[in-house]
């Protein structure tokens, strides 16, 4: 069993910036590909950015390179999404997952944190 806990979402104007933190509840949080996913109101959930936990290779959604970053803390069990040049199209709420790898299916969700941006 692995929890994960998102936190750091919130209201930012365009433009803006915030991570986003993705706590893990076991120290086995090191074997799993962590992934980052969105929803919007009305849409499919998709897929953000992804780390594998072997090599710390990263993916990234197209709408998102450039101005997400990735990344994992693996001694505080801790991934982090920074989000930088926020526009209202990156508005949903954002799920991490752990997974088997980076092409493989979720195997764990956290509950979700809402990110809102507008002026």
């Amino acid at each position: 069993q692995l929890q994960l806990v998102e936190s750091g979402g919130g209201l930012v104007q365009p433009g803006g910036s915030l991570t986003l933190s993705c706590a893990a509840s076991r120290s086995t949080f090191h074997y799993y590909a962590i992934g980052w996913f969105r929803q919007a109101p009305g849409k499919e959930r998709e897929g953000v950015s992804c780390i594998e936990s072997t090599d710390d290779r990263t993916n990234y959604a197209d709408s998102v390179k450039g101005r997400f970053t990735i990344s994992r803390d693996n001694a505080k069990n801790t991934g982090y999404l920074q989000m930088n040049s926020l526009q209202p199209e990156d508005t949903g709420v954002y799920y991490c997952a752990a997974l088997t790898d980076c092409l493989g299916y979720v195997d764990y969700w956290g509950q979700g944190t809402q990110v809102t941006v507008s002026s």
